[in-house]
Formats: structure tokens, sequence, C-alpha cells
């Protein structure tokens, strides 16, 4: 396992062999959508490492920016604040 700085952030990189790589690229790409790294090596040496993409991270930050813009917009009622309040009271 290896770990490389990217934008002051350390990644865990898993080693895959290529022909691993090349027979299980569609799993290892969901894997690596889901934020996972890896070590692509040729006979046990390093060669290139796969990283989420920066745009996929800066679509999920600005997916979460806009989910937290939305919730805002929807005003929570006294009511349920003093639901919540008697039933932390049991």
């Amino acid at each position: 396992m290896w770990s490389i700085l990217i934008d002051e952030v350390y990644i865990m990189l898993k080693e895959v062999g290529s022909y691993d790589a090349k027979t299980k690229l569609p799993e290892i790409l969901r894997r690596v959508e889901a934020g996972e790294s890896f070590t692509i090596t040729n006979r046990g040496k390093p060669i290139a490492d796969l990283i989420p993409s920066r745009s996929s991270h800066r679509h999920k930050a600005e997916s979460a920016i806009s989910n937290i813009l939305n919730i805002k917009k929807h005003r929570i009622s006294e009511s349920f604040f003093a639901e919540l309040k008697e039933a932390d009271r049991k």
C-alpha cells in the first residue's frame, strides 16, 4: 500500500496488478468513483496511480452545498422542537 500527497491531503493507494486492472476495470472504476485510489503495478513495480477525478470531488461538494441550501428553505415548526424536547424528557 502506498500513500501520496494531493492538494495537501494524503491518499492511501491499494495496489493492483496490471492484469487484474485490465480484467476488473469496471469494478475498479466503480470503487474509484466511490473515492478509493489504486496503484497499478507491473511485476510489482508501480506504474500508475488511479485516483478519483478532482471534478468528481467538485461535483460532490456542489451537490452537498445545494442540499444544505435546500434544507435551509424549509422552516421547522416550533411544535416539532417541543415534541423533541418532550421525547428527550421521557
